[in-house]
């Protein structure tokens, strides 16, 4: 279960439209109808007072583009106009934003590069889940294995549709759950007997983390690319397990670019 993490949230782009913040696990971005700013005053919440300033950052002025798990890290988009939220909003549902995510799971997949097309649906025995459901709604995952070492594999992910719980789910039923989702990964450890490492890989949130975004340019915005690194326990647990990021001047592709 993911509690309010004390990390700090950071700006990574701010303009007179748009604001890119690298939420820490434990926040939450559920939104209720009665309380529109509530999410993004959590948020808000998250980021040092004086960066916050600086920014000209208040909750009743920015407006939440699209939503992370409250245990998934990583960039979130806040538009600061109706205009700006408006195109962005259509790019995302419109699959022209290119989502790049990293994940430290469990096994190795083979291959190792491929797509899967499992559709999704509620998980009717527990609320909080969802599940693989042939009657569901469409869901497609692009995956890379970009390391392995013994137990666990450093995977890049793009999602092509946005599926609550998309990411976890497909992993979890190809047989490689995220390090540290109790909720869809099921035992921890898995066989990992040095205790520096069980340590590494009993994280407090799924070590899954929204690495970079490619957005197109919209009428009120610019095209840009941005990127988050990871958490410092999960740099950790890559670190102990002497697993290499991926160079971050690499650009995804977005959706609009493919044949």
């Amino acid at each position: 279960m993911c509690h309010a993490s004390p990390v700090s949230a950071v700006i990574v782009h701010a303009d007179e439209r748009l604001v890119a913040v690298n939420k820490p696990a434990g926040v939450s971005l559920a939104t209720r109808r009665a309380e529109p700013h509530a999410a993004v005053a959590r948020l808000l919440d998250a980021v040092p007072d004086d960066e916050r300033l600086v920014h000209g950052l208040a909750p009743e002025d920015l407006l939440l583009v699209h939503r992370l798990d409250v245990g998934t890290s990583g960039l979130v988009l806040l538009a600061r106009d109706a205009d700006a939220h408006r195109a962005l909003v259509r790019a995302f549902g419109e699959r022209l934003v290119a989502k790049l995510y990293l994940a430290l799971v469990w096994g190795r997949p083979r291959p190792g590069a491929g797509r899967w097309e499992w559709p999704l649906g509620p998980d009717r025995r527990d609320r909080r889940r969802m599940r693989i459901e042939p009657t569901g709604r469409r869901a497609m995952t692009d995956y890379q294995l970009i390391a392995h070492v013994p137990h666990v594999s450093l995977l890049r992910l793009e999602p092509a549709t946005g599926r609550t719980h998309q990411l976890r789910v497909h992993l979890a039923y190809a047989g490689h759950p995220i390090v540290g989702d109790d909720l869809y990964g099921g035992p921890r450890h898995r066989g990992v007997r040095d205790e520096k490492l069980r340590s590494a890989l009993a994280p407090a949130h799924p070590f899954l983390h929204a690495w970079r975004l490619h957005l197109p340019a919209t009428a009120s915005t610019p095209e840009l690319v941005l990127t988050a690194p990871p958490p410092a326990d999960f740099t950790a647990a890559l670190a102990a397990l002497a697993l290499p990021l991926p160079p971050f001047e690499e650009r995804p592709t977005r959706r609009g670019d493919r044949s």
